[in-house]
C-alpha cells in the first residue's frame, strides 16, 4: 500500500532528556529504533532514514513568541525564567534549545519529504509533542514540533490539513495554535478531560464560532476503554469529518499511552488495539489524500513493553510490511533490555492477544462509549453538513 517511506532518525534525538526519573524518557526511542530495526522494518526497500537538522527561529517563530524562544535559550543559566520551566513536568535541562529544535526540525523534515513527494509517507517517532504553547513549555513539551510543522505546510499553499491525535492525553497546543484558522482540522481522542491532565477537549471544543467553526473534533472516551470500544468511538466520528473535510494531507500524532500499562493514564488499550489504529490512519490517508501522512510519536510511557512494540508497529504499517503480529522478539533486544538495568519485564511477541474486532456505531445503544460517541456527533457533525444520529454518516 505504501510507496517510499522516510524515517527521521539520528541518536542525536535521544539528547532531549529530562532525567533519569523523569517519564518521558529517550530510552524509549532508543529501544524502539533498535527492535524495529532488529526486526528487518528499516531495511525494506521502501524506507529511506534520514538525519534532521536543527530548526531555525525563522520555523519556531512560525508558532512560538520570539520571547519564549529567548526564555528557552536562557533558562540552563537563568533556571527563573518562567513560561512553563523548570517545573517537575519540564525540567531545565543542559542544550535543551537545541535538542528541542531538533525534534521540530526532524518534524518539518519529514513534512517537506511528503510535501515534495520524495516520500508518500514520513515518521518521526521522537516529535508529536503536542502540549507546548505559543509562549509556554507544557505537559514535558518545550517546542511544539507538530505545529510547527503545519504552520510550514501552510505556507507553501496548502488549504486543507488534518491533523488527528491519538495520545491519551487531548492535543490542546496543537489545537490552541489552529483554533482559529479554518484551513486546520484537530481531531483528538483521548481520555476524559474530567479525569486526566489537561483538563481540555471537551467535545463542545469545536473551533473559534466566528473564524473557524468546526475545525476541531474532541472524541473524550471514558476511563477502562479497551480496543473493540475505542476501535468503535474511532470509526463512529473519525473517517466522517476526514472525509467531509477532505485533507490535501493528514498529520497523526501517535502517542501509544493509552495502552492500559501505561503509568499516566487510564485507558485500556492493548498493542494490538494500537496496531489497527495505525492501520486505520493508514487506510485514510490513501483513500482521502492520495497516501499523503505524516506520523509523529507523543506520548507512552511504558518505556519498555509498551512503545518500542507499538512505534515498530507503527513503521512497519507505514513501510507497507505490517509485521504479523505474532512476530517474535528477538532475543538480542530482550538481552538489552535486562543489561541495561531497566525495571520491566521484556516482552516476549509483539502482540498481546487484544481483540480488535469491534461492532460500528449506531444509535440505539447506550453504553458510556456510546454516548461519548453521541456527545462529539451532536456537537461536531452538523458542523460538517453530517447527521449525528445516521449511523450512514
Amino acid at each position: 500500500m505504501s510507496d517510499s517511506v522516510a524515517v527521521v532518525w539520528d541518536e542525536s534525538l535521544l539528547g532531549y532528556t529530562m532525567g533519569g526519573e523523569h517519564p518521558l524518557h529517550p530510552v524509549r526511542l532508543d529501544l524502539t529504533m533498535r527492535l524495529a530495526d532488529g526486526l528487518g522494518v528499516l531495511s525494506s526497500d521502501r524506507v529511506r532514514v534520514l538525519r534532521p537538522t536543527p530548526a531555525g527561529a525563522d520555523l519556531l517563530e512560525l508558532v512560538h513568541d520570539p520571547v519564549y524562544l529567548e526564555a528557552v535559550r536562557r533558562a540552563p543559566s537563568d533556571p527563573t525564567v518562567g513560561h512553563g520551566l523548570g517545573t517537575s513536568d519540564n525540567p531545565i535541562f543542559p542544550d535543551m534549545y537545541d535538542a528541542a529544535a531538533l525534534i521540530t526540525g526532524g518534524s518539518v523534515l519529514a513534512a517537506q519529504q511528503v510535501h515534495s513527494g520524495a516520500a508518500q509517507h514520513a515518521v518521526n517517532i521522537s516529535g508529536g509533542l503536542h502540549h507546548a504553547m505559543r509562549d509556554a513549555a507544557s505537559g514535558f513539551c518545550v517546542f511544539n514540533d507538530a505545529a510547527v510543522a503545519i504552520a510550514w505546510l501552510l505556507g507553501q499553499g496548502y488549504e486543507r490539513i488534518a491533523y488527528v491525535d491519538l495520545d491519551v492525553h487531548h492535543g490542546d497546543g496543537v489545537q490552541a495554535a489552529f483554533y482559529e484558522d479554518p484551513r486546520v482540522l484537530t481531531v483528538s481522542i483521548h481520555q476524559t478531560p474530567l479525569t486526566l491532565w489537561p483538563g481540555t477537549g471537551f467535545p463542545e471544543e469545536t473551533g473559534d464560532a466566528e473564524k473557524a467553526s468546526g475545525s476541531a473534533v474532541n472524541l473524550a472516551l471514558p476511563n477502562g476503554t479497551e480496543d473493540s470500544a475505542w476501535l468503535r468511538a474511532f470509526s463512529a466520528v473519525v473517517p466522517s469529518v476526514l472525509r467531509a473535510f477532505d485533507p490535501q494531507i493528514i498529520v497523526t500524532q501517535c502517542g501509544c499511552d493509552a495502552h492500559h500499562e501505561d503509568p499516566l493514564a487510564d485507558l485500556g488499550l492493548t498493542i494490538d488495539g494500537q496496531r489497527a489504529s495505525y492501520r486505520a490512519m493508514h487506510e485514510l490517508a490513501h483513500e482521502i489524500c492520495d497516501g499523503r501522512w505524516i506520523a509523529l510519536g507523543g506520548g507512552g510511557y511504558g518505556l519498555v513493553r509498551a512503545v518500542p512494540r507499538a512505534w515498530t508497529h507503527l513503521l512497519a504499517e507505514a513501510a507497507g510490511s505490517p509485521l504479523d503480529p505474532s512476530t517474535e522478539i528477538p532475543q538480542s533486544w530482550r538481552d538489552d533490555v535486562v543489561a541495561r538495568g531497566l525495571r520491566a519485564r521484556p516482552p516476549t511477541h509483539m502482540t498481546e492477544g487484544g481483540y480488535t474486532g469491534f461492532a460500528r456505531w449506531d444509535a440505539f445503544t447506550e453504553s458510556r462509549v456510546d454516548r461519548s460517541i453521541m456527545r462529539t456527533r451532536r456537537a461536531s457533525f452538523p458542523l460538517f453538513g453530517l447527521d449525528p444520529d445516521d449511523p450512514r454518516d
